[in-house]
């Protein structure tokens, strides 16, 4: 089952942008990715057709109808959760983690204890530290190997206790590309009677999500990581959902998911989402010969390109090892891919992670620099005080070609 590069490469419009004649190199996609024509043309569609609030009678009101339920029925699959209902929109991760954390805090007392990692981004944890300082909780930690940059088997084990109520941890590393297997994870906390949060913003857009197989109570992830619009996503079980608190308007509905979605939605960027699903199952059609529904469709995309990225991973990584001075924070050997997403953090000996990337962005490469909001995680590998780390993120719409232009452009930097 080929993957067809240019195939991808067309979809994307901003991918044939230039600056001053010379092309860009988005290797800035752990924070955003770009998205394909296909995300824009629902999203305009939505603003032309279906511009109105929900409930009307009247035709662009139902059209705004049948947008959000596509919407919702779209991300059902893409997580496979149990049902629709199952899903709630809201601005950003962030957002929807900050607000769920007042409705889970009711349903703890004083004395409980909750478990934060130290590899997360700080979406999922200062939402948690705030909830624990409000409502008198015991916080304890899950500490990474920051020899291996995974967790220990046991490590759960040793921080669990008969007062743990919920674990709060990331499926991906923002900083470091680690992949996280969650389902021993979930099933240990789920024994224990502990809810699971899981961040699966940075594992989304790479790896098929199942929450079912999983067995976590919650999870969220952000469109615009996976090649749609700025939208967060929240997968909330519906047991556990029914019985927490909402915070809401008293107009808004009782029923589930609307009662954790706090006002009008962006309807635009739900129509853009839905798109992004598409996206991937357009991949499993096209390139894979997936039939069968849009979940199957999309997983058998997401694992093509999956493999593609795995060979981004591979020669990046091995570029940059060969680098004098280079040192990758992250799992670097070329065995252990599938423990690793192809985002790729890495310090040098003499120059400072802010200057490499400023240079980078004058030869028109993007990429991040600094703790990228890993703070716990900068913070145990020693290097938050130090400026952080540069992040590379290639995805499946880019080339090999460009690893290699990146490394002889960095190659050039750090010889200056």
């Amino acid at each position: 089952m080929p993957f067809r590069l240019d195939t991808v490469r067309a979809e994307f419009p901003s991918l044939e942008m230039r600056d001053d004649g010379k092309r860009r190199i988005y290797f800035d996609n752990p924070a955003g990715t770009q998205v394909p024509t296909t995300v824009i043309e629902q999203m305009c569609s939505s603003l032309r057709d279906a511009n109105a609030n929900l409930g009307g009678a009247f035709s662009t009101s139902r059209a705004a109808d049948r947008v959000v339920g596509n919407a919702r029925q779209a991300m059902a699959e893409f997580l496979n959760a149990g049902s629709a209902d199952e899903i709630v929109f809201g601005q950003n991760m962030t957002s929807l983690t900050l607000q769920l954390s007042r409705s889970i805090g009711r349903a703890l007392t004083p004395g409980d204890e909750i478990v934060v990692s130290r590899m997360d981004h700080d979406a999922n944890v200062e939402p948690w530290l705030l909830m624990a300082r409000d409502h008198g909780l015991e916080v304890r930690w899950l500490p990474f190997n920051t020899e291996t940059f995974e967790f220990d088997d046991d490590v759960l084990d040793k921080v669990l206790s008969p007062r743990t109520r919920l674990v709060c941890v990331t499926a991906a590393s923002n900083l470091t590309g680690t992949l996280n297997k969650l389902d021993g994870l979930c099933a240990r906390a789920r024994d224990q009677g502990a809810w699971t949060y899981i961040d699966a913003v940075q594992s989304a857009p790479h790896v098929v999500t199942d929450v079912r197989a999983m067995g976590c109570d919650f999870l969220v992830c952000s469109a615009y990581k996976f090649f749609g619009p700025h939208q967060g996503i929240l997968y909330g079980r519906r047991e556990v959902l029914e019985g927490l608190t909402p915070y809401k308007a008293r107009p808004a509905p009782d029923t589930l998911p609307w009662r954790f979605e706090t006002g009008t939605q962006s309807h635009e960027s739900m129509a853009g989402t839905a798109a992004a699903v598409d996206y991937f199952a357009w991949i499993g059609r096209e390139m894979a010969h997936a039939s069968g529904s849009r979940r199957e469709q999309l997983m058998a995309g997401m694992e093509l390109l999956l493999d593609y990225e795995q060979s981004l991973s591979k020669r990046l990584i091995e570029g940059l090892t060969a680098l004098d001075g280079v040192t990758v924070l992250g799992v670097s050997d070329p065995d252990a891919l599938d423990r690793r997403l192809p985002t790729v953090a890495f310090r040098h000996a003499h120059k400072a992670p802010a200057d490499i990337a400023s240079a980078l962005a004058a030869d028109n490469v993007f990429v991040w620099s600094g703790h990228n909001y890993a703070l716990e995680a900068a913070r145990a590998l020693g290097i938050l005080e130090v400026g952080g780390a540069v992040r590379v993120g290639p995805v499946h719409y880019n080339s090999l070609d460009e690893i290699d232009e990146f490394l002889d452009v960095l190659e050039h930097i750090l010889a200056a």
